[in-house]
């Protein structure tokens, strides 16, 4: 939310107003009081919402009390606004997708399509406001009659209004923004706020009591109608004989009236207005001097970089001011504006911006803009709203949480003195690195041996075979030739002889 919303905080009776005179004394109602819809106040003042978004949402919530709802197509709620068709299209947007601030979806959008596939007009609903929601009470009629930047400008006049809370032209630019252009995200200054005043006014929306209000402000009082001013008619007026229906001789009677309507239709087409352009010529209006219409306001309040109650908040360093960037202004701004909106007041902003700035050095000598958002605004202390620094803001007493938490956290100290923590063995020295390892070349494999005669030859030498051939051949050629030689029916029994190979079969 933005900075405008700071006012929503303060009980209604925080600030004395004194009652102002009534404008329905001399004045009568158009036509009657008319429905009223509960817009919630976060629409009224959020920057992130077009001012078509407010006309469209209570245009919509009108429709939406009847039993089947609001079935209106979009280009029948442009109708019934005034508006073209791709304006109630952006401000319907802005409604139906979840807000960039929160994530909330105002308007709850259902399609509908036929068995056979041919679509339908979509279905909608608004969203249920919770119960401590803020919340301003807007005539049906103003969305109908108004266009949507003097409709944003009557509801917050009617907040204020219902709230008690005076206002200056420089409170109601701050709430206002513009959305298009190179000064979009910007509020309006003091001058076009006073133009949308007077032309609010001669709507008969509301009723204007200049310097009636606290310490010489303009008392606003706003209507459920429109009214105007009775003019008594003179008591004998002079028949001319040329005025409308002045006898049955002259002047055009109508044949026909035309009935008021709480809604305009325009058979032309879809909305739509004509623009008058401003006059851009280089000279004044009876003066012979030129002047320059390129001139540009050369301080932050001018520009509108900074609200009101930002310049308020930034008293302990206004004179540091000139020199932050306008980038870094509008930040500061949008960072103060969030922080009033949470439910802290400007005095305790002061105060906390008065005592850091008292307390460190780090800002002369660095850029002051960086540090008010990274320092000097932020809050300290714990979870509790209320918590300033470890101290609660309304009673000046240490704040009970922060007293147990830095409680727990001494305990925790003293159990580590009492009984201190084992003590972490000490490493042992590293093994000593093991040498590399020396690989020995494979032994070449046995020989063959001798060559084994043949199957006649082995059958005579295995039946001339003794005993003492036998373990020769051992001797000589070993356990696997001897066998090959002689057969191990042979062979064996002298594999037990310890003195061949020590009683070890092969």
């Amino acid at each position: 939310m933005t900075a405008a919303v700071a006012y929503a905080a303060a009980p209604a009776a925080a600030v004395p107003c004194p009652e102002t005179p009534r404008a329905s004394t001399g004045a009568r109602p158009r036509t009657g009081g008319g429905q009223r819809v509960r817009v919630p106040l976060r629409l009224v003042v959020g920057a992130q919402y077009r001012d078509a978004a407010l006309s469209v949402y209570i245009k919509i919530a009108a429709l939406a009390m009847r039993p089947e709802g609001c079935t209106a197509k979009v280009s029948v709620l442009a109708e019934y606004l005034g508006l073209s068709k791709s304006v109630a299209e952006r401000g319907l947007k802005d409604l139906t997708n979840p807000d960039e601030v929160d994530g909330l979806t105002e308007i709850i959008t259902t399609r509908r399509t036929l068995r056979g596939g041919r679509g339908q007009s979509a279905h909608r609903i608004v969203r249920k406001a919770a119960e401590a929601e803020h919340f301003v009470w807007v005539p049906v009629r103003a969305a109908d009659a108004l266009t949507p930047r003097l409709l944003r400008l009557y509801a917050l006049i009617a907040y204020a209004e219902a709230r008690n809370v005076p206002l200056a032209v420089g409170d109601l630019g701050g709430m206002l923004y513009h959305h298009t252009g190179k000064s979009a995200g910007q509020h309006l200054g003091d001058r076009q706020t006073a133009r949308l005043i007077e032309e609010l006014g001669a709507t008969g929306w509301i009723t204007v009591h200049a310097r009636q209000g606290l310490q010489g402000r303009h008392a606003y009082e706003t209507h459920r109608h429109p009214v105007h001013a009775v003019v008594q008619a003179p008591a004998a007026a002079p028949d001319i004989h040329d005025g409308s229906g002045a006898d049955d001789h002259a002047g055009s009677l109508a044949s026909k009236e035309d009935p008021r309507t709480d809604r305009p239709v325009k058979r032309a087409g879809v909305g739509g207005s004509i623009r008058r352009r401003r006059p851009t010529g280089s000279r004044g209006p009876g003066h012979g001097e030129k002047r320059s219409n390129t001139s540009r306001p050369q301080i932050a309040q001018e520009r509108g970089d900074l609200t009101r109650r930002a310049w308020e908040v930034l008293e302990p360093v206004r004179h540091e001011l000139p020199a932050i960037r306008p980038f870094l202004l509008r930040r500061i701004d949008a960072e103060i504006g969030r922080q009033l909106a949470a439910g802290a007041g400007m005095e305790r902003l002061t105060a906390r911006l008065t005592a850091r700035w008292a307390s460190t050095e780090d800002p002369r000598r660095g850029d002051v803009g960086r540090w008010l958002l990274g320092s000097g605004l932020v809050r300290r202390g714990c979870r509790l709203p209320s918590c300033e620094s470890g101290t609660t803001w309304s009673t000046g007493e240490r704040c009970h949480l922060c007293a147990n938490i830095a409680a727990e956290a001494e305990r925790l100290a003293a159990a580590a003195a009492e009984h201190p923590p084992a003590p972490v063995p000490r490493p042992e020295p590293p093994a000593p690195a093991r040498p590399p390892t020396t690989w020995l070349p494979m032994p070449p494999p046995p020989g063959p041996g001798p060559e084994l005669p043949g199957p006649a030859e082995r059958e005579q030498l295995r039946a001339a075979a003794t005993p003492e051939t036998v373990r020769q051949a051992l001797a000589e050629h070993g356990v696997p030739a001897a066998i090959r030689l002689y057969g191990r029916a042979l062979v064996l029994p002298h594999l037990t002889d310890p003195e061949h190979d020590g009683g070890n079969p092969a």
